[in-house]
């Protein structure tokens, strides 16, 4: 298994910050390679991505949700095998900062060799840059869901 840790501050209250974070069928805005994120059901996920030509779906289910603190994911189904978490942190009244822990399994040559360059730890950064410019030129959350898992 490989680790991912990266973080970023955003101009918007925490709880602006979780309740986006939340809308997973929103993240083909602001992920590069996913396609598609459709809700299942209140724990259930189905994601389709499309990586450097190479595509996939798998099954992911949120395993913990606390509104304002954390949302943690493992993959349950398909060829992608990953577990995560982004927790929130206040930083003051209209700045918080989001933190991606990340847990995958390369799976063949073309993923080893691609988490061997850093590529996961790109994508990771560079979905938190396009989270905070989509968020903050937004100054409010597409919609939110505030329950307990």
């Amino acid at each position: 298994m490989s680790q991912v840790e990266e973080s970023i501050e955003v101009a918007v209250p925490v709880s602006t910050a979780y309740d986006q974070w939340t809308q997973f069928e929103e993240f083909p805005r602001f992920m590069d390679g996913v396609e598609r994120v459709e809700q299942r059901g209140p724990t259930l996920t189905h994601w389709v991505t499309s990586v450097a030509g190479v595509s996939r779906e798998f099954d992911a289910e949120i395993t913990e949700q606390l509104p304002d603190e954390r949302v943690a994911w493992t993959t349950v189904a398909g060829e992608v095998r990953q577990a995560g978490v982004v927790t929130f942190h206040r930083l003051d009244d209209g700045r918080s900062k989001v933190m991606l822990q990340l847990e995958h399994d390369p799976t063949g040559i073309a993923d080893t060799v691609g988490d061997k360059l850093g590529f996961v730890t790109r994508q990771a950064k560079g979905d938190l840059e396009r989270f905070k410019r989509f968020i903050e030129s937004r100054g409010t959350e597409t919609g939110a869901w505030r329950g307990r898992v």
